[in-house]
């Protein structure tokens, strides 16, 4: 996800640092949230082999629906993001993520 690792003593107040028996060892730096969608979105792009916009809508929802399980739209201008990376605009982002909230929903009445 683009985390860097530093010695301890450059850490920063928002690193993870890990200790092995009670030493300070290595720092983790995690990336800002806005570029672990940049490197989520790279890695879908990876593992369906053909950039996001020329997907089929049915794989655009099914990533739209990993990207909120994810958080991504919980970024400043995530749903411009992905929107960008999907070829699509904000409003077809919108639209798929009120589309499962809708099936959610629909499911959970089932249940009952």
């Amino acid at each position: 996800m683009g985390a860097e690792l530093l010695g301890p003593e450059l850490a920063e107040p928002d690193d993870v640092v890990l200790s092995w028996e009670g030493e300070d060892v290595l720092a983790v730096r995690l990336p800002q949230l806005s570029e672990s969608l940049d490197h989520i979105l790279a890695a879908m792009e990876r593992r369906h082999g053909a950039p996001l916009a020329e997907l089929d809508r049915k794989s655009k929802q099914e990533i739209v629906r990993l990207l909120e399980a994810r958080g991504a739209f919980s970024v400043r201008h995530g749903v411009e993001t992905v929107a960008g990376a999907l070829g699509v605009s904000r409003f077809t982002v919108y639209n798929y993520l009120n589309r499962e909230t809708a099936l959610s929903r629909e499911k959970a009445v089932k249940a009952d």
